[in-house]
């Protein structure tokens, strides 16, 4: 059976049985990932899935249930219906009614059209590429290749009729290079139209290892700082909760109640734009069309992201940043393509710029080392020492620590390096960014 013909059934059983609306969300796809270490398959996985969700009002409340099987939308209907009696809470979540969307033009990556055994390939020659790149390169920790293609639909008693087909690819490795009793290690990826480039990927990952060879520490104190494009990408994706409605409803926010305040530097601004070439949707997770919106203007903090639930409770429009960790996950909050707006100055002109100070190239520890309510952190990080405006050394086992905004309000230049994290979810981009007077503990 067709999604098509079971969402008639589905919808025609719902309303029979006195619901007055119902929705579902349906996805399917498949994935094919490969891991190989030392020149064989260490890891292969390929996997199909198919999920749908419905929700129903019944009775002032929402009711859900869940099914694999496009099959027997009477029990389907009575679950959700169940669920909804058992619902003591009458905060009902709207449903997005029909709508138009914006046409999205997808781009066919290179990756997508190899087979299985080429993709396999691929994978082996990451591996072999790094391992001939540096003679210190010891080993490979994993070359990888993985592609994903899916479809999602959206359905409901309100004429939504939401349908798109996406695609995820990408391909990484992970050297591990050796100099004398000293060990390091890195991680490069290519995504899209470049999951391809292997050269690059091999060249980034074995000079980032390289860079480390020689770390040592620095003295405590304060330091004018570079958070690294990759850096800041990370930094952004963990505090990324705080620009969440739902959070800032519940009190779990920094954020909470700052429209119009100034939280950054004037040169920072925040853009969370979902119809940005590098992950394109024509909708959110609840079928709301997509929309552009700063976030961060010159500074000035200009909105939380919205789903309908949470823009019903304040009063305002949904900002079209609904999601959903999958198909049987609940309705959540997250950006879509949020990134730093970059500036005009070259990764090589904010470190002359710097003058002295360090470049923070990686932080660890980023689930457990930081506070999206208070905005403080404490990391572990590593990078390199800057004099005169030239790298001097690789630093190591240093913690950079302070509070979030506080850490925006004391940028100073901003790069124009633009570069985004793994399609992982929400996707989150920044250039490197210049910041002063930030605390580092040393040695």
């Amino acid at each position: 059976m067709t999604v098509i013909e079971f969402k008639e059934q589905v919808f025609k059983k719902a309303l029979e049985s006195g619901c007055t609306a119902a929705e579902i969300y349906f996805s399917e796809g498949e994935s094919f990932s490969v891991d190989v270490r030392q020149g064989v398959v260490d890891e292969y996985s390929v996997s199909k899935e198919l999920g749908l969700n419905l929700r129903v009002e019944y009775d002032g409340k929402n009711g859900y249930a869940y099914t694999e099987a496009l099959e027997d939308a009477d029990t389907l209907v009575a679950k959700a219906i169940d669920n909804a009696k058992s619902v003591e809470s009458s905060d009902i979540s709207p449903m997005q009614g029909k709508c138009e969307y914006e046409m999205i033009e997808k781009h066919s990556h290179p990756i997508d059209a190899l087979s299985e055994k080429e993709k396999i390939d691929l994978a082996i020659s990451i591996e072999q590429k790094t391992l001939k790149r540096d003679p210190r390169v010891d080993r490979v920790e994993s070359a990888n290749c993985t592609t994903t293609t899916g479809r999602t639909c959206i359905y409901n008693t309100l004429g939504l009729d939401a349908e798109s087909d996406d695609d995820i690819s990408y391909t990484y490795v992970l050297p591990i290079m050796r100099d004398g009793e000293q060990v390091k290690n890195s991680m490069a990826f290519r995504s899209g139209g470049k999951a391809m480039e292997i050269d690059s990927l091999v060249d980034e990952a074995v000079a980032e290892c390289a860079l480390q060879f020689g770390a040592k520490t620095v003295p405590a104190g304060k330091y004018n700082i570079i958070i690294r494009n990759t850096t800041f990408v990370d930094l952004l994706t963990a505090f990324s909760p705080i620009f969440s409605a739902d959070n800032a409803q519940k009190g779990l926010s920094l954020l909470a109640n700052k429209e119009g305040e100034v939280i950054g530097s004037s040169l920072l601004t925040i853009v969370d734009d979902p119809l940005h070439p590098e992950a394109p949707r024509a909708f959110d997770a609840e079928g709301v069309p997509s929309v552009t919106k700063t976030v961060v203007e010159n500074g000035v903090f200009k909105t939380l992201l919205y789903n309908l639930r949470t823009a019903k409770k304040a009063g305002c429009e949904s900002t079209s940043n609904a999601s959903r960790a999958g198909t049987s996950a609940p309705i959540d909050i997250t950006p879509s393509v949020m990134y730093v707006k970059p500036g005009d100055k070259s990764y090589d002109e904010l470190i002359a710029q710097l003058g002295n100070g360090l470049v923070i190239t990686d932080m660890s520890g980023l689930h457990s080392g930081l506070n999206t309510v208070s905005g403080e952190f404490s990391l572990l990080s590593r990078g390199l020492l800057i004099e005169g405006g030239k790298v001097v050394r690789a630093v190591d086992q240093i913690t950079v620590g302070g509070n979030f905004l506080e850490l925006l309000k004391s940028i100073e230049a901003i790069g124009s390096d633009l570069r985004f994290g793994l399609p992982f979810g929400a996707v989150v981009g920044s250039p490197s960014i210049l910041i002063n007077d930030v605390i580092i503990s040393g040695s």
